[in-house]
């Protein structure tokens, strides 16, 4: 199983391209929201392959809750004991940071994709998504 938590739906989209040609039998759980990943995710951990993480999140338009950020998921990861590859794929420097240092205390495995240019889910997650998987 991989997990994600990304709010873009049209990186949702592609990542779900990629993820099915590269993991076709491996479900694939995205949230939008990092407080309601907190919430849910607890069931899907002891299953999971890999989990790739946004930092910044923007609430669905007619949301009220707000979706909170990366960090609050990586934080509840670092509590538990480590399952399984983690990707931060965030543009936001100074926090993926900050993610991957929570992770790190959690001795959490991860690797940092930064979204650089248009195909970036095309050409360098999916290596680093496929490798991890392996």
């Amino acid at each position: 199983m991989i997990l994600m938590l990304e709010d873009d739906g049209e990186r949702i989209e592609r990542f779900t391209a990629v993820l099915t040609s590269i993991a076709p039998t491996l479900q694939h759980v995205v949230w939008r929201s990092a407080r309601t990943m907190v919430r849910e995710v607890g069931p899907f951990l002891a299953s999971a392959r890999l989990i790739s993480l946004d930092h910044d999140l923007e609430p669905q338009d007619g949301e009220t809750e707000d979706p909170g950020d990366g960090i609050e998921v990586a934080r509840f990861l670092a509590e538990r004991p480590p399952v399984c590859p983690v990707i931060v794929h965030s543009s936001n420097g100074t926090r993926s940071e900050w993610m991957v240092g929570e992770l790190e205390l959690g001795g959490w495995d991860y690797k940092r994709v930064a979204p650089i240019g248009d195909d970036w889910i095309e050409a360098y997650w999916r290596v680093v998504a496929r490798d991890l998987l392996q």
